[in-house]
């Protein structure tokens, strides 16, 4: 019977999921928004890593602190950024979040570089009818 040890591992993800969301809680409230960014993200958290956005575009200079946060994001966390944005772009209420997020992933991605982002095909048609 393993009934016990999986209640265990099931309590101990638990308690890890709560240790993360108080990290994620503590990151936002010091402003360190390029680490609240990375714990969201891991978290698949698309609606705190657009509250994290929000908070980053409210700062003074938010569009520049927004551009420097998301160039020293991972390609992978930047694939799920502009996953979440194709969500987030259709909704008037985030779609100047989302659009945000396009510009600089546009900006400063190349060209091939964009192409090698999975599921960018997709994110694209998604993307045109609201933009």
């Amino acid at each position: 019977d393993v009934t016990e040890i999986e209640e265990k591992e099931a309590q101990a993800k638990q308690e890890e999921q709560i240790m993360k969301e108080q990290e994620l809680s503590n990151l936002l409230h010091e402003k360190r928004y390029l680490k609240a960014l990375g714990l969201a993200i891991s978290l698949d958290r698309p609606h705190t890593v657009l509250m994290v956005v929000k908070a980053i575009l409210k700062e003074t200079d938010g569009r520049k602190h927004l551009e420097e946060n998301i160039v020293r994001l991972r390609k992978d966390q930047k694939e799920a950024v502009l996953a979440f944005s194709v969500t987030w772009n259709t909704n008037s209420r985030n779609c100047h979040e989302a659009q945000a997020v396009v510009e600089v992933l546009l900006k400063h991605e190349a060209p091939d570089s964009l192409l090698q982002y999975s599921g960018i095909k997709s994110a694209v048609e998604s993307l045109l009818p609201y933009t």
